[in-house]
């Protein structure tokens, strides 16, 4: 039985678990709440590479979720957060020789209602 950190007595219930399912205790004597052995949140690096790798391969968002059974927009982020650190944003010329639009344009240059 595990002795609480703060009185180091031996008088302790159990008091439910914690966002990561570890056991808590309450001291009966200075009536504290600790968790002696937590778990750690989060996935563990590996699988965060094997996501990476599933989606370098060509596998989708969602089927990468499913296969590792993790959530796809927790995918999503592992992905996002790799980009930044592989290639940072492209650098942008100062000028333009030419500039290409689309019909887009000249439909909207000839709207009849003007939205402002």
């Amino acid at each position: 039985m595990p002795t609480c950190p703060y009185c180091q007595s031996t008088a302790l219930s159990k008091a439910g678990h914690n966002a990561s399912e570890s056991q808590r205790y309450t001291c009966k004597k200075c009536q504290r709440v600790h968790t002696p052995e937590p778990k750690p949140k989060g996935y563990p690096p590996a699988l965060r590479k094997q996501a990476l790798r599933l989606y370098l391969e060509g596998n989708g968002i969602r089927r990468i979720g499913r296969l590792l059974e993790v959530n796809h927009q927790t995918v999503t982020n592992w992905v996002n957060a790799a980009a930044i650190h592989i290639s940072p944003t492209p650098p942008q010329p100062a000028t333009a020789e030419v500039i290409e639009l689309d019909e887009l344009y000249t439909f909207v240059g000839q709207k009849k209602t003007n939205v402002t």
